[in-house]
């Protein structure tokens, strides 16, 4: 196929294929399915983790959350993440009159349809956040969690800018695009580790044939990391925490207030 959407690298005779997609495109998810039934792979490789994995497969699971189990597992942090993301996915698809991260549902079904493994090739985003959160100082901490937590409350229509960068990137990226400029320190973490992450586990997926399905803005960094060597210890383990100060203790806290007015806000069933 000769898609200008569609690299093919040759990897110690392993040949992969990169699928350059974008995440509100129904074109992207119909070139999804049509390379993986021509070429048949033995290994389709998804941009996500097992904790976006699962979402996907059952979008109501945050809503049955248990806030209380999620504070003692220390996931916080993930689960205001996640409100945030799935708040914007859902503004962009009534914007849209479309279903956003099509193209990742059609490689999971089509990996099924022809019997193919399914690699979740993105690392953990608890990984992600926690490397983001502690390279971050106890001010910065402060004005990212207000920074999220406003986003949730945020009606607005999402900007043709907005929707250009969406069809660039992935939705975790496009949800901290606003971000990156702001906490300098965020771009490296989100997009290049996760490009050492990605080019590590799709060349290292098994079989002779392997289909990576990827956000457009990933693609450049992951071809040219997969011909290079990747420190994946280094980048999938989380820094020691620094000591904090009296006022940075309040921080989760008042996230977690945050959380449950919201939740209330949202469902009085949630909330409860």
């Amino acid at each position: 196929m000769n898609d200008p959407n569609v690299t093919r690298l040759d990897y110690k005779g392993k040949e992969i294929i990169l699928i350059a997609t974008a995440h509100v495109s129904k074109e992207s998810a119909e070139l999804v399915r049509q390379v993986i039934e021509d070429e048949r792979p033995d290994s389709v490789c998804i941009e996500l983790d097992r904790g976006r994995y699962q979402n996907i497969r059952n979008p109501k699971t945050w809503e049955n959350t248990n806030i209380i189990k999620v504070i003692k597992s220390r996931r916080v942090g993930f689960f205001l993440a996640n409100l945030a993301l799935s708040s914007y996915q859902k503004k962009i698809a009534e914007q849209l009159g479309t279903t956003v991260g099509g193209e990742i549902i059609q490689g999971i079904q089509s990996a099924e349809d022809i019997g193919a493994k399914l690699i979740l090739a993105d690392r953990d985003i608890q990984i992600t956040f926690q490397r983001i959160w502690r390279k971050l100082s106890n001010w910065e901490k402060a004005k990212l969690l207000v920074r999220l937590l406003f986003s949730l409350y945020d009606d607005n229509e999402v900007s043709e800018m907005d929707l250009k960068e969406l069809m660039q990137s992935d939705m975790l990226e496009s949800v901290m695009s606003g971000l990156k400029k702001e906490f300098p320190k965020i771009g490296e973490i989100l997009i290049g580790e996760r490009d050492q992450f990605l080019a590590y586990r799709i060349k290292n997926a098994p079989g002779q044939k392997v289909v990576a399905v990827l956000g457009g803005a990933h693609v450049p960094g992951v071809k040219t990391e997969i011909f290079q060597e990747q420190d994946i210890a280094k980048i999938s383990t989380v820094p020691p925490k620094r000591r904090l100060g009296k006022f940075a203790g309040w921080i989760i806290p008042m996230g977690i207030l945050a959380l449950i007015a919201y939740a209330f806000a949202t469902n009085i069933q949630i909330g409860l």
